[in-house]
């Protein structure tokens, strides 16, 4: 089981005034660097929640934090699904690779993060691996269609976990350090850039801008757009 330390008595009541407790119940991994994991607990029944919202694990106490995006919610059993990625050696990567079914997880949550409601029609959505679990959550709402492009650290690895996140339809291209890659997905996004589609721009900053440039550049107006930055390179705790 993962071994945190312990938190004092102020803080062991704020969690408990605060955060939603839950159980590992259920570990699969799908790659050497993504894990399924499957949460439940009382405090996960009645909920509502919507694709799109976040949720808040926390990993020592109140004094660390990952957001993870929720795949899946059912209100009734209480249980939800996410998708870990280990990319590093912080606290979320060490999350990643050590929990296991029985574990303890305290979590603050759901709540707003992108909301995508707004936008009719077909959806295109953008990203890179921090993007998986939204993507499996709007596939799963399965009320319109929904085009995928990704960016990737490594294409072979990502291919077999869209698959079995039934995301087999995604289109990826392998990131390369000085973004050369990212002019292929451009032409793609222009070339979904359909009257009643709407684009949600998710993942790195940098590459966010970059794509909401070229949507611009073409006429997309703002109101067709959504963004969510995810992570930026050398900042923590984005979102």
């Amino acid at each position: 089981m993962t071994s945190v330390a312990s938190p004092g008595r102020i803080e062991r009541a704020l969690i408990r005034l605060l955060m939603r407790p839950s159980t590992v119940v259920a570990v699969e991994a799908l790659s050497p660097h993504f894990r399924l994991v499957d949460l439940a607990g009382d405090a996960l029944k009645g909920v509502a929640w919507l694709p799109g919202q976040k949720l808040q694990i926390m990993l020592n106490g109140l004094r660390t934090a990952r957001t993870y995006t929720p795949m899946c919610w059912d209100d009734r059993a209480g249980r939800t699904r996410l998708l870990a990625w280990s990319h590093g050696e912080g606290p979320g990567s060490q999350w990643t690779e050590t929990v296991s079914q029985g574990d303890p997880c305290q979590f603050f949550g759901p709540r707003r993060s992108l909301d995508v409601s707004g936008l009719a029609g077909p959806l295109v959505l953008f990203g890179d691996e921090t993007s998986f679990a939204l993507a499996a959550a709007l596939s799963q709402a399965r009320d319109r269609a929904l085009h995928l492009l990704f960016e990737v650290s490594d294409v072979q690895e990502c291919e077999p976990v869209l698959r079995a996140l039934g995301l087999g339809h995604a289109i990826m291209v392998e990131r390369i350090a000085d973004d050369c890659h990212l002019s292929v997905l451009e032409d793609r996004l222009r070339h979904l850039a359909l009257d009643e589609v709407g684009f949600v721009l998710t993942g790195r900053a940098p590459a966010i801008q970059r794509m909401r440039r070229a949507l611009k550049e073409i006429g997309i107006q703002s109101a067709r757009i959504r963004t969510k930055a995810y992570w930026a390179p050398g900042k923590v705790g984005l979102d």
